[in-house]
């Protein structure tokens, strides 16, 4: 019966979107952990915007990331690529010899290599551009790296300016949206209901995210609940971004957009917080672990998607399709991933798959310099391969994710034919050459 009842949405969405194309919201949250949402079972952490905005959507538990890293798995999500496709493997280019981070942005070479970056995600087709092909008018508001998203990444409008003489290196005017309020967000919808234009927006605020600064009402809530001031920050942080989430969602009801708005949510990676410092611990961004690649992936449209939750694998890889889909629209043909509102393709997943590349790239131009790891989950079964170039004394890890989630004991030494079996799936999908 789960497999009829998402076909079904799927066909009447089909025939919604040919004669009134829905608007698209698409909500990126910024490092936070899988499990960290009222619906997700977090004992403290209060999000009861999400929990609501779940409770209306097919829900994927089980979704993925295929990097834990931000600007490449933003650029995945709006390309509908891996990384090793759109190139985008790392947030910046190799630092110059003798050049200290803080001083990179002023460097001749740098600034040529993170050129050369954004031009090579230009080079693949996008959600922004794809839609306003289609009539849309597209919004960019919060992270976004690839130089200046009007010119460089397709929208009619948007908040990054994206010159990085002028700290445009991951955002800059687009990362006070959420944090101070979403004014510009609600007047670009406003105008496109006015103009009776479809409208496609992307709202990626740098929330959870650091600086763990939260209002004072929401730390005193949850100072109490834990002996870390840095973990009670961090839970405060995810309270306020799911505030400005039910910010979004009641403008679309007060404007009464909701009913025809797709509105997509995910975050970019994971994030465990350290409780003895303000950093994040190791197996969590950055990591091919769970808590740097698995994220809770929700899709709502009233009336077109029923409401419920998928215990099948997803990955963002599948946005763009899915997007494109439901506006009458077909993915490229080098976007792998499916239509998570056809109930078959997601039923014939057996696998999904990721990579874990350096920060700082070693060639911006070949993505296999750069792999650290790679990895793939089958079932409940997770292998994690390093790259012996760049961990050298890494291992093949194994896990059973039913029994052990937060992967603490590596079963690979004792299971070599599971290994074996997963591995030639890994290798299928991309071998890191």
């Amino acid at each position: 019966m789960r497999a009829v009842a998402l076909l079904v949405p799927l066909l009447l969405a089909s025939a919604v979107a040919a004669a009134d194309p829905p608007n698209v919201v698409f909500i990126v949250g910024d490092d936070q952990a899988w499990s960290d949402y009222g619906f997700m079972g977090h004992p403290h952490i209060r999000t009861p915007h999400l929990d609501k905005l779940a409770g209306e959507s097919l829900v994927f538990k089980r979704g993925y990331v295929p990097t834990s890293l931000c600007r490449a798995s933003l650029a995945t999500m709006i390309t509908g690529l891996y990384p090793h496709q759109h190139k985008i493997t790392s947030n910046d280019p190799p630092l110059p010899a003798g050049v200290k981070p803080a001083q990179a942005s002023k460097n001749p070479l740098w600034l040529k290599d993170r050129a050369e970056m954004v031009a090579l995600f230009e080079q693949s087709p996008n959600l922004a551009k794809l839609l306003a092909a289609k009539g849309y008018v597209t919004f960019q508001a919060g992270k976004w790296w690839e130089g200046n998203a009007c010119r460089c990444g397709g929208f009619t409008e948007a908040m990054t300016v994206g010159d990085p003489l002028k700290g445009g290196r991951h955002g800059d005017v687009g990362l006070t949206i959420g944090r101070q309020g979403l004014k510009p967000v609600f007047e670009f919808m406003d105008t496109a209901k006015k103009d009776g234009k479809p409208f496609f927006v992307w709202y990626a605020p740098m929330m959870p995210h650091q600086p763990h600064n939260p209002p004072a009402r929401l730390f005193d809530k949850y100072k109490g609940k834990t002996k870390s001031p840095f973990v009670a920050k961090y839970w405060a942080m995810c309270e306020w971004f799911d505030e400005t989430v039910g910010d979004v969602l009641t403008h679309l009801d007060e404007r009464k957009l909701a009913a025809n708005t797709i509105v997509v949510y995910l975050h970019d990676n994971g994030w465990i917080q350290e409780p003895e410092k303000n950093s994040y611990a190791a197996k969590s961004k950055r990591s091919p672990n769970e808590g740097g690649v698995r994220t809770p992936i929700m899709i709502r449209w009233p009336g077109q998607v029923k409401p419920t939750t998928s215990d099948a694998l997803a990955n963002s890889i599948d946005l763009a399709p899915t997007i494109l889909a439901a506006v009458g629209a077909k993915p490229t043909q080098d976007m792998p991933g499916v239509n998570l509102l056809d109930a078959k393709a997601v039923a014939g997943r057996t696998a999904t798959f990721g990579e874990i590349f350096e920060h700082n790239a070693v060639d911006i131009r070949v993505p296999a310099k750069n792999l650290q790891y790679r990895w793939v989950v089958a079932g409940n079964w997770k292998l994690i391969v390093p790259n012996a170039a760049r961990v050298p004394n890494g291992k093949v890890e194994l896990y059973d994710l039913a029994a052990d989630p937060t992967e603490e004991t590596n079963l690979a030494g004792q299971q070599p034919e599971r290994v074996a079996e997963l591995r030639k799936k890994l290798d299928a999908w991309w071998d890191g050459r």
